[in-house]
């Protein structure tokens, strides 16, 4: 087999990694032990044999070009399994290591996900976790995650998609807004209901409450005086003090209802249901540690659909 690279050429590759996930060349120095100057000439050096830029610089910060995002995103996988097939060899990979990146939904983390990061961690304790808790898209090669959690998670033929759950919606109210406002019988008895409002971060727009009536889907547009955005349990919070009506996933208010301080309303109109989708690079190369976590979530999916999450 003909050479291609020199260790001064491999040495530049993984130092350019370490830029693209620190996302700057100091950092990816205090990683590497050596000067910020020294992962500039490396970096250079790689472009110029390369002949491509693969950062764009500016005096306080970098960031990769579509030529650089692309060579990461390909070296990274390399690296990585490189890493592992020398410890393997060396009898030094008995289990999956190193640091797994999750993006999360806030509410879906909350309830579902961190509840679990202990157990994982007790069978992969060479596994490092860091999450992140928020509602919107993440760019996985930009910034460096393994794994991401979504709710209507579009197509893209770059990620790995798997059905985690639908988690079924429930539209629920306080004791105390019931006795005031009586219970509704009928969808079309919401008209005269305070409605809390949920609004799509993204586009601000408010998104409508799903039923099924007669073995027909629904679509209905509420209307009230109180909106919440980016964190479901908000609107959840408003609810349990007697704001008005709320509809949300059931498994965020399992407790609420079985303690009394929440009552189900409409269930004859219930059934419908929204999705919630693991993703992550699609590539011929998965590390370990982001096999074991899909393998440990997905082994959770029976006991959620039998929780009616």
């Amino acid at each position: 087999m003909k050479r291609h690279f020199e260790d001064l050429q491999l040495g530049s590759i993984e130092l350019f990694c370490l830029a693209a996930e620190a996302g700057s060349f100091t950092a990816a120095a205090q990683l590497a032990g050596v000067t910020p100057a020294a992962v500039s000439r490396s970096i250079l050096r790689l472009e110029q044999r390369l002949g491509s830029r693969l950062f764009a610089r500016t005096t306080r910060s970098i960031r990769l070009t579509d030529a650089g995002r692309t060579f990461f995103e390909q070296c990274s996988q390399a690296l990585t399994q490189l890493v592992e097939a020398q410890q393997e060899v060396m009898g030094a990979q008995t289990s999956p290591s190193g640091r797994l990146r999750i993006s999360l939904p806030t509410t879906y983390g909350h309830h579902r996900i961190l509840p679990l990061l202990p157990t994982f961690r007790a069978l992969y304790p060479e596994v490092t976790v860091d999450v992140h808790l928020g509602n919107r898209n993440i760019d996985f090669v930009e910034e460096g995650y393994d794994l991401a959690i979504r709710v209507r998670a579009q197509p893209d033929s770059s990620l790995i998609a798997r059905l985690l759950e639908d988690a079924s919606l429930v539209v629920v109210a306080s004791p105390g807004y019931l006795q005031k406002a009586g219970t509704p019988q009928t969808l079309d008895e919401l008209t005269a209901h305070e409605c809390i409002q949920f609004e799509l971060p993204s586009s601000g727009r408010r998104i409508s409450w799903l039923f099924q009536e007669n073995g027909r889907d629904r679509e209905v547009v509420s209307d009230g005086g109180y909106s919440c955005s980016d964190d479901v349990l908000g609107g959840v919070t408003l609810a349990k003090h007697g704001a008005g009506l709320f509809q949300t996933y059931r498994f965020i208010v399992e407790q609420e209802l079985a303690d009394g301080r929440l009552v189900e309303v409409l269930q004859p109109y219930a059934g419908r249901s929204r999705p919630y989708t693991l993703l992550y690079p699609h590539g011929r190369y998965v590390p370990q540690r982001v096999r074991a976590f899909v393998d440990f979530l997905l082994g959770f999916r029976d006991e959620w659909a039998g929780r009616r999450g």
